[in-house]
């Protein structure tokens, strides 16, 4: 008897990324390390991330908030990365892309403690088509004012994509 393969589904699980008040950098490179998406125990074939981020009081139009994803080679964490959550400083521009692989970037317009969302984000995508066994998030902003300072007021989350015989 043929058997069909389906997709399915793990469940959310939150990430820790202290983005409260996180002050705004000019030059993308100074955020929040998120804490590590580890798939070396689930397998994942596929892990998707989403979250929302919220700015505070007063942002400039025209700018951005940033979440790209960093991965571990098996070894090391690249760069200013360490695999925990916390504030870090990429070295420079050229290294962030280099490093760092895109989630989202959203457009800030300047409505006071707005939420922007992202969603349905494949890292597999994100990484050419290879998930790397551990990643971390790492968001950044330039909206010229500190992000919302209510920690309930941004999230981010992932769950896992597996397949199973039917």
């Amino acid at each position: 008897m043929a058997k069909n393969i389906l997709t399915k589904y793990g469940s959310k699980t939150t990430l820790t990324a202290a983005v409260e008040s996180l002050a705004s950098d000019t030059n993308l490179l100074a955020g929040i390390e998120s804490s590590v998406i580890d798939n070396t125990t689930d397998g994942f074939a596929d892990i998707i991330v989403s979250g929302k981020v919220t700015t505070g009081t007063s942002p400039t139009s025209a700018r951005q908030i940033e979440v790209w994803a960093v991965a571990w080679d098996g070894v090391n964490w690249p760069d200013v990365f360490d695999g925990t959550s916390s504030s870090e400083t990429i070295t420079s521009f050229i290294i962030k892309t280099a490093i760092c692989r895109v989630v989202a970037i959203m457009p800030v317009n300047s409505t006071s403690d707005r939420a922007y969302y992202f969603s349905g984000v494949s890292l597999r995508g994100a990484f050419g088509g290879c998930l790397p066994s551990k990643v971390v998030l790492f968001i950044v902003h330039n909206a010229a004012v500190n992000l919302n300072a209510t920690a309930g007021n941004h999230e981010f989350s992932y769950y896992g994509e597996y397949p199973q015989l039917q």
